[in-house]
């Protein structure tokens, strides 16, 4: 054996066994506390709704005369049956909340699904071919952003009678597609001058495959992040229609509607209308702390953090 070959078996030999770095993006995670703190609230907020069968400890639709407005079980004179106490009819507010997570993440989705199905094919068709198709996408998007997405919900929610899920999901898909149409727009108008869809063009490549080939993979990662940020935004827009009687009805369960009834509540009965306020506060806080650092994670000046 070589000389040189016994002295890097032996720096090998010292060396140890080879370790194995975490991923990139847990490494990023674990050094962000926002974003940890966020991931961490969102997975929480995901079990209740996946779980929620399971983890509530009652039917949340169920009546109790004789246990109404029972104060939570940490303050003075609780009742240790009611984690976070009950509300005017008797329902415990652990269930409600943990059922509550369902329906807010569920229209948060799909919502978010619906406008950035819309938004990025408005923005890929205007940012690609531009001209009169562009300019008459552009003025429609002037016009839904003239009006206040609030009021353009509370519209179409009483034209359509709303109430179910689906409703929800699509009017507030529908309000809120002006941003993603925007944002894609921009990107494509960067990527088109780029010289690999340049390239494409000069050899003929038909448009459409430009456009999922070359162009939208390249525009993921804003999608990403606007799409984390919005699921937090449809949420307060749910759970605004709820509290305002033209969101969810009953028998589900939405933090909206909780706080609604809470609210006459407020200078006796505190927790009924601030315990749903909380699981809303935190939800909304841990989606934001998520995709601040999903965008700090997919921007292309950060990939080389180690």
């Amino acid at each position: 054996m070589k000389k040189n070959d016994k002295s890097s078996l032996a720096a090998a030999a010292a060396a140890g066994p080879k370790r194995h770095r975490a991923p990139r993006w847990l490494r990023m995670l674990w050094r962000s506390k926002t974003g940890l703190i966020g991931f961490v609230i969102v997975t929480v907020v995901l079990v209740f709704a996946v779980f929620a069968p399971w983890i509530a400890p009652y039917d949340p639709n169920a009546i109790n005369p004789v246990d109404m407005l029972k104060p939570p079980a940490f303050m003075e004179g609780g009742d240790m049956r009611y984690l976070l106490g009950t509300d005017n009819l008797g329902h415990d507010i652990f269930s409600r909340i943990v059922y509550g997570a369902r329906i807010s993440m569920l229209i948060g989705v799909c919502s978010v699904v619906v406008a950035g199905f819309i938004g990025t094919l408005f923005g890929l068709l205007a940012g690609y071919y531009g001209g009169i198709l562009d300019a008459i996408i552009m003025r429609i998007t002037d016009a839904f952003h003239a009006i206040p997405r609030t009021l353009l919900a509370l519209v179409a929610v009483s034209v359509v009678s709303g109430g179910s899920v689906t409703t929800l999901i699509v009017v507030i898909g529908i309000t809120g597609w002006i941003t993603y149409a925007r944002l894609i727009r921009s990107e494509v108008l960067s990527l088109k001058e780029r010289e690999f869809v340049k390239a494409a063009i000069t050899i003929g490549t038909p448009d459409r495959t430009i456009i999922l080939r070359h162009i939208l993979p390249n525009v993921f990662s804003s999608f990403i992040v606007v799409s984390t940020l919005a699921v937090a935004t449809s949420i307060l827009a749910e759970s605004s229609l709820s509290f305002l009687g033209l969101g969810i009805n009953p028998p589900n369960i939405s933090w909206g509607g909780m706080l609604s009834t809470g609210r006459n509540y407020l200078a006796t009965n505190w927790w009924v209308a601030t315990m749903p306020g909380i699981a809303l506060t935190l939800t909304v806080l841990g989606i934001m702390f998520l995709g601040n650092w999903l965008r700090d994670l997919l921007d292309p000046y950060n990939q080389g953090l180690q």
